[in-house]
């Protein structure tokens, strides 16, 4: 057969009548809020600084509506940043422990265990007993240690005295931390006595502030707070004023005046350029476990298989896979043309996102064997190369795709399909793989809200919101810290700089993503995926009528629902009518109808709520229950989705 070729696309939805170039990945919605993210969440951040700078021998997923190196720039930013932020912070907390002679070692002592319990716990949102109770003990305990130190310091700047802390016997007010004490000895039926064993320690600690104590070091304590307070709060401002400048939507489309994008350093500059050709390339280095990684959660893929066997009434043509392809292309790019509306300016106006589509040929290649990273034959004669040999081969490591796009909702959703002809021994088989990638997580697209909220509240609000979060920086900042210098310690000690290049392990952007769409995406995911199939399996039928081979077991094989849309799955799930004027009705729908209804559906015994397409979880809606606040959907010390 003759090898033929599929018609360059180009790659941002081309110059055709009616189609229009969809946004640059490196401003889309979905990559401002993937950069915000790494400024806010530190788990995040880090599965994105490991996964693309300390790792440097994997190759980047296919970055599909957004630029995976501005995401990392941004988290190598944000890292320094915050590493600054944290040796302040901690320099503080030592700093306050020494001007207040030792005292305000108490509440550090209570703010770490807060952590400590924070970190028992976990993220999971229900643990199990054994970590539940440890945490809750520990927390609570932590909690009443605090209260009764700040309680103790506001006392005793007003003068007074904590007379239930005195003991009935000898604590020397904590002669280790000041030296000075009062050693009374008391009754034996003081408050301390009442408390069991260990209990009765931190009590007895802070009960030495309110004794025989310089009258300095209440005021200190007080001060070293406040300066603690003060620390936590600019560093949320400066958050909300990354979100409201660099961040912004009406500033983040300028990548030449992103800061991030300068960060110094020749490794970065290095990984920045490799990612950027790897991420957007046709040739798709791909690890074996996960050849679509980065694609997405498959939807409905399907295969069919027909007989060639040529016309009585025409004369069959050699067919090959490329010539399939070929006329399939044209079908896919008419999708972008709005239907008439009257006038140019009118369909200039349509917004559908099928105008945006992209149509391109990719070939997948398994990495093992590379000798280096940037050996990889991502130029375009290395493409065109590998494009020729695999669009007729049918190999099983080497595969030619070609592939279809869409890009919804600010890139937020993305449906691509990949399509796959193979002509064989007189048969024609035709692959297709959906892939779907959801919205991102609420978390990322509540930055915005959190960011403003910050900005625009009152001073009171404002410092309520530092002085509550005080204990929680020390822990934060040892954290921080501590995960600095594991991916410094990381990237000098693992060898990934002469290690063989790896595939992908993971996509940014799919661990970023939430598990479910709401109704009106979902609707806009099913109307792309059938337009798409229903002009690619036209194409099929097309190529084979016109090179003169007989279409009617392809057509049996392609089911018409309704007025023309096409349907391709399993008989167990799929309605299926021959001929006209039929009434079809399936398995669940007969069970719908006798009233007990579909497992996970409206009116199914024992189900409750409403749950969305594609059996999704039921979501609240407007005075369904009380909200609860942005909260981080990964826990400490975990990443999105952890993996």
């Amino acid at each position: 057969m003759t090898v033929t070729s599929v018609p360059p696309q180009e790659p941002h939805g081309g110059d055709e009548p009616g189609g229009r170039p969809p946004v640059h990945p490196a401003g889309s919605e979905a990559c401002r809020l993937l950069c915000a993210g790494v400024h806010h969440h530190e788990g995040f951040r880090s599965a994105v600084i490991d996964h693309l700078y300390v790792q440097e021998n994997r190759i980047v997923a296919p970055s599909a509506g957004f630029d995976a190196a501005r995401v990392l720039a941004h988290a190598l930013w944000a890292r320094k940043t915050q590493l600054q932020w944290a040796a302040g912070t901690l320099a503080f907390w030592v700093l306050a422990i020494v001007v207040t002679q030792g005292f305000f070692a108490i509440l550090a002592g209570a703010a770490f265990w807060l952590g400590v319990a924070r970190l028992i716990r976990g993220a999971d949102a229900e643990p199990p007993f054994y970590r539940v109770v440890p945490a809750l003990v520990i927390r609570w305990y932590a909690r009443f240690i605090l209260g009764l130190f700040v309680l103790t310091v506001l006392v005793t700047v007003l003068g007074g005295t904590v007379g239930f802390l005195d003991s009935g016997d000898s604590y020397d007010s904590y002669d280790g931390y000041g030296g000075y004490g009062s050693g009374s000895s008391g009754s034996g039926d003081g408050f301390l006595d009442s408390l069991p064993g260990v209990f009765a320690l931190g009590p007895s600690l802070v009960g030495g502030l309110s004794d025989g104590m310089p009258t300095s070091v209440p005021w200190l304590c007080l001060l070293a707070f406040a300066g603690l307070a003060s620390l936590v709060g600019l560093q949320r401002g400066q958050f909300s004023r990354v979100m409201g400048a660099e961040l912004s939507p009406q500033r983040f489309a300028d990548l030449a005046a992103d800061p991030a994008e300068g960060y110094a350093g020749g490794r970065f500059r290095w990984l920045r350029d490799r990612i950027r050709v790897e991420q957007s390339s046709p040739l798709i280095m791909y690890n074996e476990d996960d050849p679509f990684c980065g694609s997405g959660d498959t939807r409905r893929a399907w295969n069919l298989s027909v007989e060639l066997r040529p016309r009585t009434d025409a004369k069959a043509e050699p067919i090959d896979n490329a010539a399939i392809l070929r006329r399939i292309v044209p079908l896919l790019e008419g999708l972008r043309v709005p239907s008439p509306h009257g006038s140019p300016q009118a369909a200039a106006a349509v917004r559908d996102r099928l105008r945006e589509l992209q149509v391109d040929e990719c070939v997948f290649l398994p990495v093992r064997g590379l000798p280096r990273r940037q050996d990889a034959p991502y130029g375009p004669e290395g493409f065109e190369t590998h494009r020729l040999a695999a669009v007729e081969e049918g190999g099983e490591s080497r595969r030619h795709f070609l592939r279809i796009r869409v890009g919804g909702w600010g890139e937020e959703v993305v449906v691509t399909v990949f399509v796959r002809v193979h002509t064989q021994g007189g048969m024609l088989m035709l692959e297709v793989a959906p892939h779907i990638l959801k919205p991102l997580l609420p978390f990322f697209r509540d930055l915005d809200q959190i960011a403003h909220q910050h900005r625009n509240n009152s001073w009171f609000g404002k410092a309520y919101w530092a002085v509550t979060r005080v204990p929680g920086s020390l822990m934060g900042s040892l954290i921080t810290l501590g995960r600095g210098g594991a991916g410094s310690g990381k990237q000098l000690t693992e060898g990934h700089g002469g290690a063989l290049p790896e595939g992908p392990a993971l996509s940014v952007r799919e661990l970023a993503s939430d598990t479910r769409a709401t109704l009106f995406q979902e609707m806009d995911i099913d109307r792309y995926l059938k337009s798409i199939e229903d002009r690619v399996t036209g194409g099929v039928r097309l190529a084979l009528r016109e090179a003169g081979w007989q279409t009617d077991e392809f057509e049996q094989k392609v089911v018409h629902i309704g007025a023309g849309g096409v349907f391709i799955e399993s008989a167990t799930d799929s309605a299926i009518g021959v001929g006209d004027n039929n009434t079809v009705t399936s398995n669940r729908l007969r069970a719908e109808r006798r009233g007990g209804g579909a497992p996970g559906t409206p009116g199914a015994a024992g189900s409750s709520g409403t749950r969305g397409p594609s059996g999704t979880p039921p979501r609240r809606g407007p005075g369904s229950g009380p909200s609860s606040p942005p909260s981080s959907p990964f826990g400490p010390g975990r990443g999105p989705r952890d993996q």
